[in-house]
């Protein structure tokens, strides 16, 4: 056996696998095969061994490289709907729609966005606040609401949450407000789940653009852990750099909705698609400095 062994070695080299052994009449037959190389695959157009040139405008956005490779090898729009979900926003009505999200992403002007919409459509959701810490939250809220002509209704915790709830009428829209979260602090991240089992929402993460693609990545894989389903970005209209969003649903695997795109509650929400994302992403804004007007002499 170690004379075959050591012929075996000498012909095939260390990496031949032996898949079996017997004794013949003479001595001892082994049988052994050497593993297939990988099949290396050539782009036509692209010189062989080179490194794909990435599209100038996926750079510009921050497009995290594996996600821009899978994005450049076909046409945008294309490729965005094969790694991207598109889905409707949730209309609160089915189950009410909860809008969570870190601190500053546009919740409560999205709320109110999307209650004026409801009211607009002939509805009057219940609206509702569970952010109780941060200073002017209710306040900002309460403002849209008022003009709106609905009621505000403050719940702060799981058990002011599930006696508002009981308020609602049949078919009638829910929209939840919540507090800014950390999903990594343990304690905010536990307030936000007992929020969550009480209201059994459609829950929907506030995202703001503009973020770096591996922080952006990492908060969605959070809230996606507490139950984030979809991705609604906000501040598509003063952002240019796209690749945070990206990052995000590509990651946490969560479904591409509506965006905000300005402050104004009675719109201010454009409905993401892949073209109007292909756009978006390949038109690169030509930035300068915008100048005071000289004042004439």
């Amino acid at each position: 056996m170690a004379d075959a062994m050591a012929a075996l070695r000498a012909e095939l080299g260390e990496d031949a696998v032996i898949l079996s052994t017997r004794r013949v009449a003479d001595g001892i037959e082994l049988t052994a095969a050497l593993e297939p190389e990988e099949p290396e695959i050539i782009t036509p157009g692209r010189p062989h061994g080179a490194e794909p040139v990435l599209p100038a405008p996926l750079g510009f956005h921050g497009v995290p490289r594996e996600l821009a490779l899978r994005l450049a090898c076909a046409s945008t729009d294309r490729r965005l709907a094969e790694i991207f979900r598109f889905a409707p926003l949730p209309d609160g009505i089915a189950r009410p729609l909860l809008l969570t999200g870190p601190p500053g992403a546009g919740k409560t002007l999205s709320c109110a966005k999307l209650a004026a919409r409801l009211v607009l459509a002939g509805q009057a959701p219940l609206v509702i606040s569970c952010d109780g810490k941060r200073a002017g939250a209710i306040e900002q809220l309460a403002a849209f609401t008022r003009v709106l002509g609905l009621d505000l209704v403050i719940a702060p915790n799981p058990g002011t949450l599930a006696k508002a709830l009981s308020r609602r009428l049949p078919g009638q829209a829910v929209i939840l407000d919540t507090p800014g979260c950390d999903p990594f602090a343990v304690d905010q991240a536990a307030m936000l789940h007992a929020l969550l089992a009480v209201a059994e929402a459609d829950i929907v993460l506030v995202l703001p653009t503009g973020l770096d693609a591996a922080e952006a990545g990492e908060l969605a894989q959070g809230f996606a852990a507490l139950g984030a389903r979809a991705l609604l970005p906000t501040r598509l209209d003063i952002t240019a750099r796209l690749g945070g969003i990206l990052a995000a649903a590509a990651i946490a695997d969560l479904a591409l909705t509506e965006a905000g795109t300005g402050p104004d509650v009675a719109g201010g929400l454009e409905i993401l698609t892949p073209f109007s994302l292909a756009a978006r992403l390949f038109s690169v804004p030509h930035r300068m400095p915008a100048r005071a007007p000289l004042e004439a002499a």
